[in-house]
Order: C-alpha cells, then sequence, then structure tokens
C-alpha cells in the first residue's frame, strides 16, 4: 500500500488524534451492505447501523489481526470529552477473512452522532500470534485509547486503517 493513502488519515486528524504515523502493512476493506468505504466518506447512521464486512489482506500469512473502531468526537467534534469512544473491538481475526472470524471482545456499536460530524476510525493492528484475550479487562466504551491498548497489547503501529464521518 502506497504511503499516499495515509494522505486522508493526516488531513483528516486521524493521525494525531488516534493514531500515530505509520507505514501501512496491510489492506483494510470496510463494506456496509454492499458498499465499499473510502477515507472520508459520508455513511448515513442508518447504512452502518449492522456490523460491516471487514476484510484485512496482509503481507505475512498465516497472520492474526485486532481491529479497533473508535469515535474520536464523542459527544462533540468541538468538545470530545469522550475521545475515544470504542465502537468495535475484535482480536484473533485470521488473515484474509472477515472480522466475525475473529474473537469479539467489544460488541458492534453503529454511530450515534448526537451533534455534528463525527469520524469513525477502523484501526488494525497485527498479532504477534494468538492473543485469546486482552491484557486490559474491563474494556469500556468511554475513553477508549487506542495507542494505550497497542502498546498494553504490545501491537505497535497500525498495519492499516481507515475512516468514514457520520452526522445526524
Amino acid at each position: 500500500m502506497p504511503r499516499a493513502a495515509l494522505d486522508p488519515l493526516v488531513v483528516g486528524k486521524v493521525i494525531g488524534d488516534v493514531l500515530d504515523m505509520f507505514v501501512p502493512a496491510a489492506e483494510l476493506a470496510v463494506h456496509y451492505g454492499g458498499e465499499e468505504i473510502g477515507n472520508g466518506s459520508e455513511v448515513k447512521p442508518s447504512s452502518a447501523a449492522q456490523r460491516p464486512k471487514v476484510q484485512i489482506k496482509g503481507a505475512i500469512s498465516p497472520s492474526y489481526y485486532t481491529l479497533v473502531m473508535v469515535d474520536p468526537d464523542a459527544p462533540s467534534p468541538g468538545e470530545p470529552t469522550l475521545r475515544e469512544w470504542l465502537h468495535w473491538l475484535v482480536i484473533d481475526i485470521p488473515e484474509g477473512s472477515d472480522a466475525t472470524e475473529g474473537k469479539e471482545i467489544m460488541e458492534y456499536m453503529g454511530p450515534k452522532p448526537p451533534a455534528g460530524v463525527h469520524r469513525y476510525v477502523f484501526a488494525v493492528f497485527q498479532q504477534h500470534g494468538l492473543m485469546e484475550t486482552v491484557k486490559r479487562k474491563p474494556v469500556e466504551r468511554q475513553l477508549f485509547d487506542t495507542r494505550q491498548f497497542a502498546r498494553e497489547n504490545d501491537l505497535g503501529l497500525p498495519a492499516a486503517a481507515l475512516y468514514f464521518k457520520s452526522h445526524k
């Protein structure tokens, strides 16, 4: 994946607010319904109410991945006092398969932005083998910290990331 794929993440302030700069090492595809979303796409909350189909293709096989989905703009972009709000957490996703093949730690919650335009970030981390559980328990939805979670679980920098925007 070319480094230019990071540009929308920088412009959308995903790099900085949620993630550190990284070199993409996997491909991430997210589909709501039959539609693939791209970085910065606008998605209606009703279109994203159901869990998406998420596929991760890495260069190293076999490999396992962790998927984190957060809203860094909760409860509002002007005052993100609940940053980051965890919408979904799945570990042990086999390379090349859908996220539903992994172990769901936090059940999927679709976007419900109360005010303003919110960003919803999917970050994928390559694991060093099966995790089976996470080191930080309990995992809470509010005030989740993707960077801290990655550090605590020895995940390092993301292998891929994607975000979309949604508003009421």
